[in-house]
């Protein structure tokens, strides 16, 4: 597996219970600063087989980009599960986004 690919499933897969982070987050965070969508064919294609967290990655607008029928209900249920509140089918990012410490 490519190193960016295996950065973005490091990252994701570091989003504690209860926290969201964006595409474009997690990409900037790999290096990718343009590479949300690359983010999201990831998640689609590894999400199952790599047992990813991927009901913690949202749009920038903190709303779930997943169709009815497609996820989205699921998508929202697993979050909401893990305390994160929406309001008018958003997640307020202020509140709930990921912000993880450097160290070292």
């Amino acid at each position: 597996m490519e190193g960016t690919s295996r950065r973005i499933i490091e990252l994701i897969r570091a989003i504690p219970r209860g926290r969201v982070a964006t595409y474009g987050q997690i990409a900037r965070m790999a290096g990718l600063p343009r590479g949300a969508r690359q983010v999201a064919r990831i998640l689609h294609s590894s999400s199952r087989t790599r047992r990813l967290p991927w009901h913690r990655v949202i749009n920038a607008s903190g709303g779930i980009s997943l169709a009815p029928g497609y996820g989205g209900e699921l998508q929202r249920a697993l979050l909401e599960k893990e305390g994160v509140v929406f309001l008018r089918g958003r997640v307020n990012l202020r509140r709930y986004a990921w912000r993880p410490t450097l160290t070292g």
